[in-house]
């Protein structure tokens, strides 16, 4: 009796232990279960000085429900005759306060946040840096036209036939000029 009792909760364990790492459920079709898998990184990268309120806003939004960390990323261009490595004060000065303005709004909305500055020579070059060198389940890229100073409809094109993961493209309306810029308070 303890014999067959062991043997039973034994197979029991390897049963409920052996049923985490097996393979997804599938439906009748063949397909996987229509759960989808827990979201926990959002990329939003950025290239300005503000970026779009409304592309803020999906992030955080986002973010918040699906209890995932929000990782603003600055993607800044390094010129040529430069070493990749070398400081950019300039473009520093515009992407830090930014990123502290992110992180304060959405920590004051319980997101969690894990902001970043990605080199490269041109900013898709940044991008797929960022991309190659972490994973993320969903990118939100704000469609702004700042002249110079934004992702080109290229690099859009480009992000969403290379991303390894959900791509979502806002682009505010022609009248919604609302941004999250750097509040500067104070006097240094």
């Amino acid at each position: 009796m303890i014999a067959i009792t062991v043997a039973f909760l034994v197979a029991l364990a390897c049963g409920v232990l052996l049923g985490r790492w097996a393979a997804p459920r599938r439906t009748r079709r063949g397909s996987r279960d229509a759960r989808p898998e827990a979201v926990r990184r959002i990329l939003l990268p950025f290239t300005g000085s503000s970026i779009s309120r409304r592309a803020f806003d999906a992030a955080v939004r986002l973010a918040r429900v699906e209890n995932a960390t929000l990782m603003p990323c600055y993607l800044a261009t390094v010129p040529l005759n430069l070493p990749l490595d070398a400081a950019l004060p300039a473009q520093c000065l515009r992407a830090m306060p930014l990123l502290e303005t992110i992180e304060q709004r959405a920590v004051a909305q319980d997101v969690a946040i894990d902001g970043r500055v990605v080199r490269g020579r041109t900013f898709r070059d940044a991008l797929r840096r960022i991309l190659s060198d972490e994973h993320f389940d969903r990118v939100i890229v704000s469609a702004e036209h700042q002249a110079g100073h934004s992702l080109t409809g290229d690099d859009l094109v480009w992000l969403l036939d290379r991303a390894d993961a959900e791509v979502m493209i806002l682009r505010p309306a022609p009248a919604d000029d609302r941004a999250v810029a750097a509040e500067v308070i104070g006097h240094f």
